[in-house]
Order: C-alpha cells, then sequence, then structure tokens
C-alpha cells in the first residue's frame, strides 16, 4: 500500500505543471529598467484600469496563452522560456503602467535577436493582447495608452 502511494504520489509530482515551471538560467547582462523600452506612465490611474498587478498577470498569462495556441503565432514560442518570458513581461507592463515593480529582464533588441519574428507575427501577438485586455474589461482608452508604449519597440522585436 505505502508503495503504491509513493508511486502515485511521484507520477503526480512529475506531472504536475509547477514540477516543470522552473526558469533556465541565461547568460549574465546588465539589469535595468531602462531594458523595459519606454519611460513608465506616473500616477495609479493607468494600472488600476488595468486592474493592477493581477490584471496586468492575467492579461499576459491569456497573451501567451493564446500565442502558444494560435497556428499563426506557435512557432515563436517552442523555444522559449516560458516561465521566464510570462515572469518579465508581467515586469515590463506593470512598471510601464507605472506599478511599483523593477523591469528585470533584458533590452527588446537582445531578447528577440534570435526568434525571427515578422510583423505578421507581431501583430497577431498585439491582437491577442488586445482580446486579454477587452476580457479583463480594460477601457479603450487605457488599452491605447499602452500600445502607444509598446508599438516603438517593434522595430527591436520583429527581425525578419
Amino acid at each position: 500500500m505505502f508503495i503504491r502511494r509513493l508511486i502515485f504520489v511521484s507520477a503526480l509530482a512529475a506531472a504536475s505543471p509547477v514540477a516543470a515551471q522552473v526558469e533556465k538560467p541565461v547568460d549574465p547582462y546588465v539589469q535595468s529598467n531602462a531594458n523595459a523600452g519606454a519611460t513608465p506612465f506616473t500616477g495609479e490611474q493607468l494600472l488600476a484600469a488595468f486592474h493592477g498587478q493581477d490584471g496586468v498577470g492575467r492579461i499576459v498569462d491569456a497573451t501567451i496563452d493564446q500565442g502558444i495556441v494560435d497556428p499563426r503565432t506557435a512557432e515563436i514560442f517552442k523555444a522559449t522560456d516560458l516561465v521566464r518570458l510570462r515572469r518579465t513581461l508581467k515586469e515590463q507592463i506593470a512598471y510601464l503602467l507605472g506599478a511599483p515593480v523593477t523591469y528585470t529582464g533584458r533590452d527588446m533588441k537582445s531578447s528577440h535577436k534570435d526568434q525571427g519574428i515578422n510583423t505578421a507575427e507581431f501583430n497577431a501577438l498585439v491582437e491577442h493582447m488586445q482580446h486579454a485586455m477587452d476580457k479583463e474589461g480594460v477601457p479603450y482608452r487605457a488599452q491605447n495608452q499602452l500600445l502607444s508604449k509598446l508599438a516603438p519597440m517593434k522595430r527591436d522585436v520583429v527581425t525578419r
């Protein structure tokens, strides 16, 4: 009985998504809020429109979840450390919206240099984010304010 239970618990642990959620190490780089690609908004209103950091987290997760299954963008995510991507994208967006967080990710150019993202894929990812913001109930004006911060980053993200 004990051995059967141990095997069952071990099988559950191996199948658990939490067990697989470990960030892979990356080459060293200088961490800086400047890597976020834009200066943050001031004040608390915009972050509140996104329902705080929890809302940002839901938006990022929904955007990535849709990107993984969308045939137009799925290839981008195959070799991506999704744990790191989720964490750093949440940091980046929360930071840009004025949350009291530090962005610890790389700059946009170096973090996307080997991904080969094209304009169609970039636009599809923006669609996923817009859908996630709609689902979160973020007002259209607030969505546009965030997208206006992110749009100039296209030149560093799109590499083909």
